[in-house]
């Protein structure tokens, strides 16, 4: 049961990866894989290459072991997008110690959805230290002001977001305005600051309500190591909820299970 749901992981991050618009099946030769790899002027080139690396692990392919130095090394590029895929590509060879100990340190990244897309991974690996990310996956996130000004919000309560949505504007005086776009997709559950009044800088002015992918997929990765800890984040998914697939209470009914049965006896 857990090497399926490991095999489930890997399939359920692919969906969160990949720039809009962009496909990347055209196969590349070992000299172009190696050409694109290295192309930091190209980010999309580099993205390819990491799609194709992918491709031929889930083939077997033991040639890609000779660009792990240099897929390691990505978790530090400056292109957010980058290092989304790069965590998810270090998630498939869980007998890498340098896709391990990259992926720790990406933990600490400043982007919500690579530290996300690192702690699904490192659940394949069976290493429990993104449990706090997998549980902030199950929880709303906080939007925040990023200096003072007047609050304008673009968006209503339960709306959708996507990631890069614009959600509010901070107008200060006559500079340009600050822009709050949400990093994750979601719905807003709730406004926590008023519209038309004034903010402070890191004030708080919105919950986003996490999204049925996200959750589903912290589900699956704490159904591999998750502890008794987790079970109130779980269980509040086990009653099916209005506007959520069925397949969140559902995942969250296994979870919840297994996490039981993980717990110490109690003496």
């Amino acid at each position: 049961m857990i090497f399926g749901m490991v095999a489930l992981i890997s399939m359920v991050l692919v969906p969160f990866l990949f720039w809009r618009w962009t496909w990347f099946g055209r196969p590349l030769t070992d000299s172009q894989l190696e050409q694109y790899l290295h192309d930091d002027s190209r980010p999309r080139h580099v993205q390819h290459a990491l799609v194709q690396i992918s491709q031929r692990l889930e083939r077997g392919d033991p040639g890609v072991k000779r660009w792990y130095p240099r897929v390691a090394g990505l978790a530090r590029h400056p292109v957010t997008e980058l290092r989304v895929t790069d965590a998810w590509l270090m998630g498939q060879d869980t007998s890498s110690p340098e896709f391990h100990q990259a992926l720790l340190g990406m933990l600490q990244d400043s982007e919500p959805l690579v530290r996300r897309n690192a702690a699904l991974s490192l659940a394949r690996f069976g290493d429990a230290a993104g449990r706090p990310e997998l549980q902030s996956m199950l929880r709303p996130f906080p939007l925040r002001s990023p200096g003072e000004g007047v609050l304008r919000y673009r968006l209503n309560v339960r709306d959708a977001a996507e990631r890069g949505t614009l959600v509010a504007r901070v107008e200060a005086g006559g500079k340009e305005a600050l822009e709050i776009r949400s990093p994750l997709p979601g719905k807003i559950q709730v406004k926590t600051a008023v519209g038309g009044a004034a903010v402070k800088q890191n004030q708080e002015i919105a919950m986003l309500e996490p999204s049925a992918d996200h959750v589903w997929e912290a589900l699956r990765a704490l159904y591999l190591v998750g502890t008794a800890e987790d079970l109130p984040d779980v269980e509040w998914f086990t009653r099916p909820l209005r506007e959520w697939p069925p397949r969140i209470a559902q995942q969250a009914g296994s979870t919840a299970k297994k996490l039981r049965e993980r717990a110490p006896a109690t003496p």
